[in-house]
Formats: C-alpha cells, sequence, structure tokens
C-alpha cells in the first residue's frame, strides 16, 4: 500500500491521477472552500483539510510514502505581476516544510512554464537545493544566504535527508491529453532509496495529427465528417511537406488528442454520469485581437482560470463554420482529462477556476505511474499498478 497527501489540491486533479496509480489518499490540504466542496464530493469528508497550509500540522502523517501537490503559480505565472518569491501567494516554502517534516519517499509538484523565466532562475535553483536537502533550516532572513548555507553543508547529509531532484517542462498534448499545456514537473527520490526514474517518453505529436489529417485522411473518416473548404484548401501543400518529411513512413507516435476527439460519446441525460448543472450552454463569448476561442480539431489552449475565474478565449471552444461559445463544465472536464463521474462543485465561474487550475489526470496518471513502478516496483516481477484508460478516446 502506497500512501500519500495532496497539499494545494484544488480541484483533485493531480490526486486523481495518483489514485489511479495506486496511491492511497491520506489527506488533502486546501483553502479555496468550492474545491473543498468538490473534493468532499469526490472522496472521504473525513481527509479533506479545508484551511490555510501553513497552519496544517503535518505530524500526524509520519510514516507517508508520497507528497504531492501543485504551489499556487501565481507568483511565476506569464500573465500574473511576476513577483515571485516576493509574492505573498509563493507557496514553495510551505511545500518544502511538509518535505522537511515528513521525509516522503517521493514527492511530485506542478507548476507553470513561467517558474522557468530567467528571471526566476536563481529562485527556483535555491528551491531545488532546499528539496534536495531539506532538513537544513534557513537561520537567515535572507534566502541567498540560506542557499549559500545549504551549499556549505550538503557535502555532509545522510543519503535518507537528501533527495535526487529533477526537473521537467512538459507538454500534456504529447502524453495524450488534449489540451497544449506546458508545464513543469518537479520530481524528488529520497536518496537512501537508492532508485532512479526517468519521465516517460511523450506518446503523441502533433506531426502525426497532421499525417492523420492530411495524408491518410483517418481523422475526418473516423468522425464522419468533411473538412470545411477553407480547410480542404490546404491539403495538397500539407500533404506534400509532410511526405517530404516523412517519405512512406508514418510518424512514430500516436496523433494529438484534438477537442472533436475528446467530446465524443457525450453522455445523455439519465446517463449516471450526467449532471444537468455541468453541460449548460452559455452563449456571450466573442473572438478579438489576443482573445480567440480554440479550434475545434486541434488540442485546446491552455485551459487557464482566468481573472477572478472568468476564462478567457483560451476557454472558448471555436467551431470550423467559424462560430465559438464557452466551453461548458463537462467539457471543460473532459479537456482536463477527469473521469466523466466526477463531480465539480460550484457556480460555472468558480468550477472553471478550478478546472483551470488542475492538473490534466492522464497526465498525473501517466508520470505517477512511471514513478511508482520506478521506486516501489522496481525490483519486482509483479507489478500492481496498472495504467488506467477510462478515457473515450
Amino acid at each position: 500500500m502506497i500512501n500519500g497527501i495532496e497539499i494545494f489540491s484544488g480541484a483533485g486533479g493531480l490526486a486523481t491521477g495518483l489514485g489511479l496509480s495506486g496511491v492511497i489518499h491520506n489527506a488533502f490540504v486546501e483553502w479555496n472552500a468550492n474545491a473543498c466542496n468538490t473534493l468532499r464530493q469526490n472522496y472521504n469528508n473525513d481527509i479533506v483539510f479545508e484551511g490555510d497550509i501553513r497552519k496544517f500540522d503535518f505530524s500526524r502523517y509520519s510514516g507517508v510514502d508520497i507528497i504531492a501537490g501543485g504551489p499556487p503559480c501565481q507568483p511565476f505565472s506569464l500573465g500574473g505581476k511576476a513577483k515571485g518569491n516576493e509574492d505573498s501567494r509563493d507557496m514553495f516554502p510551505s511545500a518544502i516544510r511538509s518535505i522537511r517534516e515528513l521525509m516522503p519517499k517521493v514527492f511530485f509538484f506542478e507548476n507553470v512554464k513561467g517558474l522557468l523565466r530567467d528571471g526566476f532562475r536563481e529562485y527556483l535553483q535555491y528551491i531545488v537545493l532546499q528539496l534536495k536537502y531539506p532538513t537544513i533550516a534557513n537561520t537567515f532572513n535572507d534566502w541567498r544566504l540560506h542557499s549559500q548555507q545549504i551549499n556549505k553543508l550538503s557535502k555532509h547529509m545522510p543519503l535518507d535527508e537528501a533527495y535526487d531532484v529533477s526537473v521537467n517542462l512538459i507538454n500534456a498534448a504529447d502524453y495524450g491529453v488534449p489540451q497544449k499545456r506546458e508545464r513543469v514537473v518537479i520530481i524528488g527520490i529520497r536518496r537512501d532509496l537508492d532508485k532512479s526514474w526517468e519521465l516517460p517518453r511523450p506518446t503523441h505529436s502533433s506531426d502525426a495529427l497532421l499525417w492523420d489529417k492530411y495524408v491518410t485522411e483517418d481523422y475526418w473518416s473516423r468522425h464522419n465528417i468533411s473538412p470545411c473548404n477553407e480547410v480542404y484548401a490546404t491539403f495538397p501543400e500539407k500533404k506534400k511537406l509532410l511526405i517530404n518529411t516523412y517519405g512512406i513512413f508514418t510518424p512514430e507516435l500516436k496523433p494529438w488528442v484534438t477537442i472533436r476527439d475528446a467530446l465524443t460519446n457525450m453522455p445523455k441525460e439519465g446517463d449516471d454520469t450526467f449532471y444537468p448543472n455541468e453541460h449548460i450552454i452559455r452563449d456571450g463569448a466573442r473572438e478579438y485581437s489576443g482573445h480567440t476561442g480554440s479550434p475545434i480539431d486541434e488540442p485546446s489552449k491552455t485551459v487557464k482560470a482566468g481573472d477572478h475565474g472568468v476564462p478567457g478565449g483560451e476557454n472558448m471552444i471555436k467551431f470550423d463554420n467559424g462560430k465559438c461559445r464557452y466551453f461548458t463544465i463537462f467539457e471543460a472536464k473532459r479537456i482536463q482529462t477527469f473521469p466523466d463521474e466526477y463531480q465539480i462543485s460550484g457556480s460555472w465561474t468558480e468550477a472553471m477556476r478550478q478546472l483551470g487550475n488542475a492538473v490534466p489526470v492522464r497526465l498525473a496518471n501517466i508520470i505517477s505511474e512511471s514513478l511508482i513502478k520506478s521506486v516501489f516496483y522496481s525490483d519486482s516481477k509483479v507489478c500492481p499498478v496498472a495504467h488506467s484508460e477510462y478515457v473515450q478516446y
């Protein structure tokens, strides 16, 4: 049995992926009331802790195997004020405290691509340094002095108080998520375990989708549709470019998953997984410069929380006739690869905020499954972890 706790749990995308990989949830720590209600709807009420993580007592969970979470991304987001460690919402210190106090076998953190910006390079190095040697307490008010202290003392740290840490930039679309979502994944493995892990190789590609559309044309046949005239007019040129690149050989990976792929086999009223409040069509979506919808025959743009929960153009679906509208909650769930039966609590704006902040379930499942196999079952011929194929496409 692999026990885990999730911090900054949000709507539970990371937690759901971990659960599908065999992790038993011991606690969810989240401050947002609507997100906590979502967690309570889908998990045991007793393990949902609503409140400030800075006041949370981790000592109750001694011996936990894995800690996972998505520290608030606003301090590092490309669309935010980018104050980084000077932003009061920077919760990496709390994430590091959870590691220091529990020393789990592994940890799995997710954040925005903006964390890799040059302006945050030094601070990111400091974050990683603390994650590698979490027990070296900060006795200074200046993080740069603490960084120097860690570098000095790290040579003498025992293996069970140190971690091997990797920082990875990934695109969710490359792993079968119907969304072009670039994120930073930070993985740590305690050194005394003497285990190694590699990021799973991508399974899907943009070129494979293009080949599916413009060379074999299987994409259109699969959906029993014809491309609009504007798209069809581009076929000869795109087909020529692809064949010049690949010759007679099909791209090795699977095609990127599109919005149309994701929204096939929608449940109907009366089905167990149909929640009427999650599939209300809302008008009023408008496109303008810098605010354009996601074409239905491409993976979605990054689903975002938006200001005050109001989604932007990235949260609009654009049909092949040029019309667009907002995603419903249910459609956004599919884009984020939540199981259909998973319920999202709150109004449309609140639900979209939760979904915009979530880790795609499929991505969390793939990464956590590979991590668990490498760390917990690498020496066993029989591994109880089986990748979930709950998605419909």
